[in-house]
């Protein structure tokens, strides 16, 4: 049985950072791209980055370049994102996902989904 769990988000006010989690079990994990995606109340589910099953590709969306950053620890099963200088328009449910090989910005092409964890940057 395939499990993402994330961890990691909270309170932050404007400018702050988070460092979100998301350790995986019951797959194959290096041989899986992973991506992080948000979800804001009323609002579509958004790519904020994705990482390649060797980590040499990372592909961070427009709005969170320069800010973010996506990275992986392949013999820990594990999924970063570094989130500096936020803002509160980054305050949604952040979920990972993982799907073949290498990443891609359409949700509907994930496999597996975690349950999300909040982050809410107050201004």
């Amino acid at each position: 049985q395939v499990q993402l769990v994330e961890s990691g988000g909270g309170l932050v006010q404007a400018g702050g950072s988070l460092r979100l989690s998301c350790a995986a079990s019951g797959l194959r994990f290096s041989r899986y791209a992973l991506g992080w995606f948000r979800q804001a109340p009323g609002k579509e589910r958004e790519f904020v980055a994705g990482i390649s099953w060797n980590g040499e590709s990372t592909v961070p969306a427009d709005s969170v370049k320069g800010r973010f950053t996506i990275s992986r620890d392949n013999a820990q099963n594990t999924v970063y994102l570094q989130m500096n200088s936020l803002k509160p328009e980054d305050t949604a449910v952040y979920y990972c996902a993982s799907r073949a090989y290498y990443t891609s910005a359409d949700p509907r092409s994930y496999n597996y989904w975690g349950q999300g964890t909040q982050v809410t940057v107050s201004s």
